[in-house]
């Protein structure tokens, strides 16, 4: 009783402290962990990853992963610039890497720090495929559902705890909340998935960050039909936390008019 008395408070207090808004989506999120900490978790953790992978930068498809994840960054940080957002990602240094690994998956974590793995590459099959799937992963970033998620965890793990104490006494504890947080490495797929409300909110973003960049937000439709379609009783590990293909078609199909003007406006 008295852990979840303190849960309980600590929630309320982060939620008048720590309140932040979702860009473009404006829903009110709670972040608990600082932004200078997750930077420094996100460093640590993209270099022991990079340390620990067959990461591949001379190839065709690692220069496509760079020129297309560069064009998409910049057009976000042009967009969040002239919206006043631009300490949304303040401090960001943007990385992206392609790592040799059949698995189907992409992320990317604070920072800016973007991994694609030589498995999703296939599914994306164009230049647009691969931004579908760029844009999507930035936008998780850029709307700190990691922050989101391991705030949720905390709360649950400090148990009364001050945030300060529970970083500096249980570092180790605190660095496994953020792999969780971000199902980095060999465990992704067992780790606590992003919510649907967050696979939502980064599909709508990703449309637009891709749109502003240039690439054609249809070809989303057309990247997901191929994984969904992809064959097999299990999933593509990609897919293994994402909405039904049918609610998040229809969704896209909403968002699409307002990605279309940005597209548009780019070709102007």
């Amino acid at each position: 009783m008295k852990t979840t008395r303190h849960i309980l408070i600590l929630l309320a207090t982060a939620t008048l402290i720590a309140c932040s808004t979702v860009p473009l989506i404006n829903r009110k999120q709670v972040l608990l962990v600082p932004q200078s900490e997750m930077l420094t978790m996100s460093h640590s953790s993209y270099r022991q990853f990079l340390d620990t992978n067959d990461v591949t930068t001379t190839t065709k498809d690692a220069k496509r992963i760079q020129t297309i994840g560069n064009n998409i960054s910049s057009a976000v940080e042009s967009f969040l610039t002239e919206k006043g957002l631009e300490n949304r990602i303040k401090q960001f240094s943007w990385e992206f890497n392609l790592v040799n690994d059949q698995t189907p998956n992409a992320w990317c974590i604070p920072g800016g720090k973007v991994v694609f793995y030589s498995g999703i590459l296939p599914y994306c099959d164009t230049d647009e495929g691969i931004a579908v799937v760029m844009a999507h992963e930035i936008a998780h970033a850029v709307a700190r559902h990691g922050n989101e998620r391991m705030s949720q965890n905390l709360m649950v793990s400090m148990g009364g705890m001050a945030l300060s104490e529970f970083i500096n006494e249980k570092p180790q504890e605190t660095q496994q909340l953020f792999l969780s947080a971000f199902a980095i490495g060999s465990q992704v797929g067992v780790l606590l998935p992003y919510s649907r409300k967050h696979e939502y909110e980064a599909d709508k973003l990703g449309l637009i960050f891709m749109a502003m960049a240039g690439y054609n937000p249809q070809e989303a439709v057309n990247f997901w039909e191929r994984m969904m379609n992809s064959g097999g009783v299990k999933p593509p590990e990609f897919l293994s936390t994402h909405p039904a293909d049918k609610n998040r078609i229809e969704a896209m199909q909403k968002a699409m008019p307002e990605a279309m003007k940005y597209y548009e406006a780019s070709k102007q």
